[in-house]
């Protein structure tokens, strides 16, 4: 790199960055400035801003200011090498955006297969594929679909046709009163729990996204399923239970 300098203000316009940010790295130590003006401003030479770099290269990969610090410290971290990882997850992300562009395209000859599709239909398709690359590593979402060519379509119509189902069992068993830790109730949570054992084929990482996707997501979830918020208490109760029962 150059030997180029730079004032705060002219970096935070050259990075994006804002000067709040870069004088709260100095003031914790984690990007300290080369030197100062006369008039007391922030300098910062090639080698700040290749400390910056991989600043930014660490943020994005989802480390803390903490963890970054820590990284920063040890004596084979270079900027090379945090180059290495940014390019590793880019092309991780460049990945997932071809997997998203093929379901996207299936999705798309579904719905045009369709006699009627409305506009809602479709956002709610586009949303739900969006999401699962939110929470499913590439490799859970290759298992995922080589599942559901297992499994066929005809199967995957079944399975939605018995969640529907037992939602309305569970809720019945919730307007009588019913105590979700009893048997009645967690019967209807094992055959729950095997219809999830079906769709993740038992794959403890797969069924685990699964619930980050599900916790995290509840409301537009359950509306999107047509399910009342309050059956889907009761039944996470009675899931919860039957869990614990082992």
């Amino acid at each position: 790199m150059d030997q180029e300098t730079l004032k705060v203000g002219q970096l935070a316009q050259r990075t994006g960055l804002s000067v709040r940010t870069l004088h709260h790295y100095d003031q914790i130590g984690l990007l300290v400035p080369a030197g100062r003006t006369a008039s007391g401003h922030r300098l910062y030479g090639s080698e700040e801003i290749g400390r910056l770099q991989q600043i930014a290269a660490l943020r994005q990969l989802g480390f803390s200011l903490e963890e970054i610090r820590e990284s920063l410290a040890r004596p084979g971290f270079t900027l090379e090498r945090t180059l290495e990882l940014q390019m590793h997850r880019l092309g991780q992300q460049m990945e997932h955006a071809g997997r998203l562009l093929e379901r996207l395209e299936k999705i798309r000859l579904r719905l045009k297969a369709a006699d009627r599709v409305s506009v809602e239909e479709l956002m709610q398709a586009i949303e739900e594929t969006i999401m699962y690359d939110k929470y499913y590593t590439p490799e859970q979402l290759e298992k995922l679909e080589q599942r559901r060519e297992t499994v066929g379509e005809e199967r995957i119509h079944e399975v939605k046709a018995e969640w529907a189902r037992l939602f309305e069992r569970f809720g019945a068993e919730m307007e009588k009163g019913t105590d979700p830790v009893d048997e009645s109730v967690l019967e209807i949570a094992r055959q729950a729990t095997g219809l999830i054992q079906e769709f993740t084929g038992g794959d403890a990482g797969i069924q685990q996204s699964l619930g980050h996707m599900v916790s995290e997501n509840r409301e537009s979830m359950y509306a999107q399923w047509g399910v009342d918020p309050k059956v889907a208490e009761y039944m996470g109760q009675a899931m919860a239970a039957l869990h614990l029962a082992g």
